[in-house]
Formats: C-alpha cells, sequence, structure tokens
C-alpha cells in the first residue's frame, strides 16, 4: 500500500507558510480512506487555493493512487 498520507504531507509542506503547524490523520472505511488534514488559520486560504483549485488537484492525486482502495482529502478548519 503506498504511503498516501505521506505524500500529500509532502505536497502540503511546500505550500505552507507554517509547515510544523501541518496535522494529518488516516481514518478507514471498508475500502474508502480518508485522509484529515489540518494546517495553520493562515495557511488555510493557501491550501484550499482560488475556487478550490489547489484542494481539488491534491483530490485528484488521490483519485489517481494505485490500488483497490478509494482516497478522500478531507479539510478540517
Amino acid at each position: 500500500m503506498a504511503d498516501i498520507p505521506g505524500l500529500v504531507r509532502s505536497i502540503i509542506e511546500t505550500l505552507a507558510d507554517d509547515p510544523d503547524a501541518i496535522e494529518i490523520s488516516e481514518k478507514s472505511r471498508g475500502k474508502v480512506h480518508v485522509v484529515q488534514l489540518k494546517v495553520s488559520q493562515a495557511d488555510m486560504g493557501r491550501i484550499i487555493g482560488r475556487e478550490g483549485r489547489v484542494a481539488n488537484a491534491v483530490r485528484a492525486v488521490l483519485d489517481a493512487a494505485p490500488g483497490d482502495e478509494r482516497w478522500k482529502l478531507e479539510i478540517v478548519d
């Protein structure tokens, strides 16, 4: 199984001004895995992006993950 939470962390760390505030957790629901992402309030707009473009790009990467499992990104404020 690929390290999808680690991949998400790598992507988000490059975008965030405060990479130490990044918290990532994983929850499994059958074949669906949810990566929960929490960043500082100052980085929230940058991580979501204009009209959600950055968040949707990260979700597209998760959709391309190999294997039978499905991955979803949930941004927690």
